[in-house]
């Protein structure tokens, strides 16, 4: 399908209105994705240096007890 015009373009044909808003939603909906997974991530690797810490002073205390 060929457009004489961009404003032929963008009305596709009448359908224009829900062409871009269904581009724009799933816009949004990746945009949302991409944001919760990078949220996510940061949680995690939080989460595994609190527990790697978290191990580390243990061992620390192990070590202490040992050599009284």
């Amino acid at each position: 399908m060929q457009f004489d015009s961009l404003a032929a373009f963008l009305d596709m044909g009448g359908y224009g209105f829900f062409v871009w808003l269904s581009y724009g939603i799933s816009v949004l909906a990746i945009a949302v994705f991409v944001m919760y997974i990078q949220h996510d991530r940061r949680i995690l690797i939080q989460t595994v240096k609190a527990q790697a810490a978290r191990k580390q002073r243990i061992a620390k205390v192990k070590a202490q007890e040992q050599s009284l």
